[in-house]
């Protein structure tokens, strides 16, 4: 565990980030209406260097979200629309086989669009279960591997996929392997009425100026190593350590975990609890997480790394319940 006491040189690069970051999501903000939730819970996600998975009904703004966020982070994009037909190597690339003007032949690699900074994967669960895979190497070791050779991807490099919560025939659900790639579930609703009146004036009257860049890829490389750097004290550590075993039926002290859970988080959702929890304390200013961030930050972390055994579902009990059961553990 890290010095609870930071250091000024800590303090002064802490304070410089918070004020960008600030900028940054108010300039994000002006593109995307009453949805300060889902943009906090992303920029939280790409400073603690994971991937998302935004969940959302058609028209919340998913795409136009990952595509601002490229545009304000300064960050190299690209779009892949998933397709029942879309095969792995319309996504990480292929060899070709190429002949010089001397007669000599020889493979060359063409990269496919993964090779960029921020990869927009759209309706993920569209696309077969061997093209889901392609991206598993990716997402976890930053690289791919075609016909035997090892590529690297460029840094940084972070997924932020959607997924249509409706329309579900013909559809493949992400393996639990997958989705555990995923630092966080971002679940996008509805905007509230004051905020939906702002979206429709302002997106009815005329061409909407672009964001401004706020940072680079650079810079956001430097950001995630800083909040590596941030002190954590004891108490957000056990409180972590405490949530995360707890919602597990082989060591959970909690009867509707045992009732109802078939298979709880892994080490994965701690590390990402961690690292979120660190990021969300300097976006607020703070040089220091709270087991308030623990707790405000374990529904998204959590609910795409539980499943429930079929009495839960029998007894309507949901994972979004269980987890509130797991947060009053340390609340």
């Amino acid at each position: 565990m890290t010095n609870p006491t930071p250091s000024s040189g800590l303090e002064h690069e802490a304070a410089d980030l918070n004020a960008t970051l600030v900028t940054a999501r108010n300039a994000v903000a002006q593109v995307i209406f009453g949805q300060d939730r889902v943009v906090d819970e992303s920029l939280i996600t790409l400073l603690a260097g994971g991937h998302a998975l935004l969940i959302g009904v058609p028209g919340l703004a998913k795409t136009r979200l990952v595509e601002t966020l490229g545009t304000v982070l300064g960050l190299a994009e690209k779009r892949v629309q998933f397709t029942p037909d879309l095969m792995p190597a319309d996504i990480l690339g292929s060899e070709v086989l190429e002949e010089g003007a001397d007669g000599s032949r020889a493979f060359r690699f063409i990269k496919g669009p993964v090779f960029c900074q921020l990869l927009m994967a759209d309706e993920i669960n569209r696309a077969s279960p061997r093209t889901q895979a392609a991206l598993l190497q990716a997402m976890q070791e930053r690289r791919v591997s075609i016909a035997g050779h090892y590529h690297d991807l460029p840094e940084p490099f972070h997924v932020l996929a959607t997924q249509n919560p409706l329309e579900q025939e013909g559809t493949y659900p992400l393996p639990e392997a997958q989705l555990d790639r995923f630092l966080m579930q971002i679940d996008v609703g509805y905007p509230d009425l004051e905020a939906e009146r702002r979206m429709l004036l302002a997106t009815t009257a005329g061409p909407q100026p672009p964001p401004p860049v706020v940072m680079d890829g650079v810079r956001l490389l430097a950001a995630q190593a800083l909040i590596r750097q941030l002190p954590v004290g004891e108490a957000v550590v056990d409180a972590i350590l405490a949530l995360v075993r707890a919602g597990r039926h082989e060591t959970s002290p909690l009867p509707e975990v045992q009732r109802h859970v078939a298979w709880g988080p892994g080490p994965r959702a701690a590390q990402a609890l961690m690292l979120a929890a660190r990021a969300r304390a300097l976006m607020d200013g703070r040089l220091s997480p709270s087991v308030d961030d623990v707790i405000i930050l374990a529904p998204p972390i959590l609910r795409h790394r539980m499943a429930l055994s079929y009495s839960a579902r029998a007894d309507g009990v949901s994972v979004d319940h269980v987890i509130a059961k797991l947060i009053e553990t340390i609340a």
